[in-house]
């Protein structure tokens, strides 16, 4: 059988898998924010593909914000410097925020962006993350909503990248190593 790329391992989680995985997710949210309106904002550029998915499946009133933040660069590990590159246009103030993240690798990201966020006095606040890797967690932060438990293994596809490519696959997948070792 050949691979849907040739950079691609293998697949770990389809393109049927993920859509219904979001469509689920869709689901869950609607019913806990019943009678409520909320804010969602994705943190780009991995999580547009997966907010851009999920928010057709919540039937609520929903208002989208986005937010750069780096902590990769170009590499395959979190440096734990997190960076903000693109801020909130909007005030967060007494309304609910829910973080859409692509993935949670190390948690400093996040753990970093929640505290971020907290200071701006939201409603309340969640995150809801396409995927996690819990034993990569060096920070313990609450996953609300999570679509996949990945291996610690380096994946590419549906909103996760290597430089910036692999983003438009539409499934995840483990890149070869071959495709980041010369890099690193």
């Amino acid at each position: 059988m050949m691979f849907p790329h040739p950079d691609i391992e293998r697949v770990l989680i389809s393109t049927d898998e993920i859509q219904s995985r979001i469509a689920e997710l869709g689901r869950q949210i609607t019913a806990d924010y019943r009678g409520e309106t909320v804010v969602l904002v994705c943190i780009l550029k991995g999580a547009f593909l997966f907010m851009a998915d999920l928010c057709r499946h919540i039937d609520l009133p929903v208002n989208t914000e986005f937010m750069a933040i780096s902590s990769y660069g170009h590499a395959t590990k979190s440096s734990g410097v997190v960076r903000i590159l693109k801020d909130l246009n909007e005030s967060i103030e007494d309304r609910n925020v829910l973080i859409v993240e692509d993935i949670v690798d190390t948690g400093l990201t996040l753990s970093y962006l929640i505290d971020l966020l907290s200071a701006r006095h939201p409603k309340s606040m969640k995150v809801c993350s396409l995927c996690s890797k819990p034993q990569c967690h060096k920070r313990v932060v609450k996953v609300d909503y999570c679509g996949f438990e990945l291996p610690s293994e380096f994946a590419v596809g549906y909103g996760l990248d290597f430089k910036d490519y692999y983003r438009n696959l539409p499934f995840i997948g483990v890149l070869k190593p071959s495709a980041y070792e010369q890099e690193e």
